[in-house]
């Protein structure tokens, strides 16, 4: 009878590894299939992604070179919708508050400085915060550059620009001490007792200052596309994947 049982056993135990070795199996073919399917969507999702780039690249400049309209009215700041709005080409008339600049500190083609940014009181009373242009650190004071305060009415053109809450790169606002690094609307309104302000700034075109500064026109219209390049990376991800399965479902059937 011993023998009969160790024959059993035996067969018990090549047996078992054989399953083992099958489960392992499914398990790696149906992670390949699911690697796969997930990676060609990605790179589905990318190529819409992509379009959806250019489409908003297209849009953009043609708002950038269209003729100059009004800016949005009080009763459409509620509802302004950035992907149509931004970079829209607009033109108003009114009168700076120079006592309420800010300056934004900047680091531009000229090198480092500030954006000077100031108050535009419109005729029905409203205030659009005007990004006047890019001056130095040594035409940080009003004085340094007087000729380009204008005090009477005066026309701004240029492109609009979204609101730029909380600050710059690892640096906060900080409205008590008067330092800013990003264009934040709300909060520069606020600081400076700007009442009735727009949700957003213009940039003011290259139409030269009195004396050369503030520097207008310098307005980067540029968007990062790298849409193709991660979805090539996805479907080369898929093909991988798919070329791995071929290959463990020959190796398996040998």
């Amino acid at each position: 009878m011993r023998p009969d049982l160790d024959n059993n056993t035996g067969g018990a135990a090549q047996a078992a590894p054989s399953s083992s070795s099958g489960r392992r199996g499914i398990l790696l073919v149906g992670f390949l299939v699911f690697a796969a399917l997930v990676f060609a969507g990605l790179g589905a999702w990318q190529v819409q992604r992509l379009f959806w780039k250019l489409d908003l690249i297209a849009r953009v400049e043609e708002r950038v070179h269209a003729a100059p309209v009004a800016p949005p009215a009080p009763d459409q700041w509620a509802t302004i919708d950035a992907n149509d709005a931004e970079y829209r080409h607009v033109t108003m008339a009114g009168v700076f508050e120079n006592d309420r600049t800010v300056l934004v500190q900047a680091v531009t083609e000229r090198g480092p400085g500030f954006w000077v940014l100031t108050p535009l009181r419109l005729d029905d009373a409203t205030a659009v915060v005007v990004n006047r242009g890019f001056v130095p650190t040594d035409r940080r004071e009003p004085q340094s550059r007087g000729e380009g305060n204008p005090a009477g009415r005066v026309t701004v053109t240029g492109l609009l620009r979204m609101t730029e809450p909380g600050g710059g790169f690892l640096r906060a606002n900080d409205p008590g001490q008067d330092r800013w690094y990003s264009r934040d609307v709300a909060a520069i309104a606020s600081a400076k007792g700007v009442d009735k302000a727009a949700p957003y700034f213009v940039d003011a075109d290259a139409t030269p200052n009195p004396g050369g500064f503030p520097v207008g026109g310098l307005t980067v219209v540029s968007f990062r596309n790298s849409h193709l390049v991660y979805a090539l990376t996805w479907f080369a991800l898929a093909i991988m994947s798919l070329g791995a399965l071929v290959y463990v479902r020959r190796y398996r059937t040998e």
